[in-house]
């Protein structure tokens, strides 16, 4: 029987789907080639070396987020591709703290962000502004993925019985504001934490318009 010969991409999807099902603290070169059916030593032959599979890995989450296109306005462009980075921070969770941390970054990611900027710049938005509207779009997008992950609920009924037993632990009155935010909007019925993900974004987005719509932009080539 042909063996089928292992490919960069093979070693790439096996250590993501590895640190998508335990964290990468658990990925280890010597767990990987196990998973793949072969030494260690031979993954040495698609990755140079930890940081490269990393870089690769991180490469492959970059690929999956949606790019905006041109049928798109710049808000809905913007809205798109943070939901869809939610989205896929949500399957990755380990990747959301690295997404800009490496130092030598994989076409995938240079597409993202080129994609990002020239839909911006295309519609009016100033090379300063573009700047600023990418580290505040991204910034709240793996912001609020990152404290999400880190919630101690994740569905309606724990988020119920979390809110229950923290209002046991003080006595009407001790926190009047907190009590007030846990029984009226909370405890609500089809209360979820990330519905708040859609009403930040849509204000960052609101602000991004009115500065776009204010801003002078210069008339020669930037």
């Amino acid at each position: 029987m042909t063996r089928t010969r292992l490919t960069r991409d093979d070693v790439l999807r096996t250590a993501t789907a590895l640190a998508d099902a335990a964290g990468l603290d658990s990925l280890t070169m010597r767990k990987l080639g196990t998973e793949l059916g072969v030494e260690a030593m031979s993954l040495y032959h698609h990755v140079a070396n930890k940081d490269d599979l990393l870089d690769g890995m991180i490469d492959r989450v970059y690929s999956e987020i949606e790019l905006p296109t041109a049928e798109d306005d710049w808000r809905s462009a913007m809205r798109r591709r943070a939901v869809s980075t939610r989205e896929v921070l949500g399957r990755h969770p380990w990747a959301t703290a690295l997404l800009d941390s490496r130092s030598t970054p994989g076409p995938a990611t240079l597409r993202y962000h080129d994609a990002t900027l020239g839909k911006l710049r295309g519609e009016g938005f100033s090379i300063p502004l573009s700047a600023h509207a990418l580290s505040v779009l991204d910034s709240y997008t793996c912001g609020f993925a990152l404290q999400e992950h880190a919630l101690p609920f994740d569905t309606e009924e724990e988020t119920v019985e979390l809110a229950q037993q923290i209002m046991g632990r003080f006595t009407a009155g001790d926190y009047p504001h907190l009590a007030e935010l846990t029984v009226e909007h909370v405890l609500k019925p089809g209360y979820a934490y990330g519905d708040e993900f859609a009403f930040g974004l849509e204000l960052i987005l609101d602000g991004l318009e009115n500065r776009r719509s204010t801003e002078t932009i210069p008339r020669f080539s930037e």
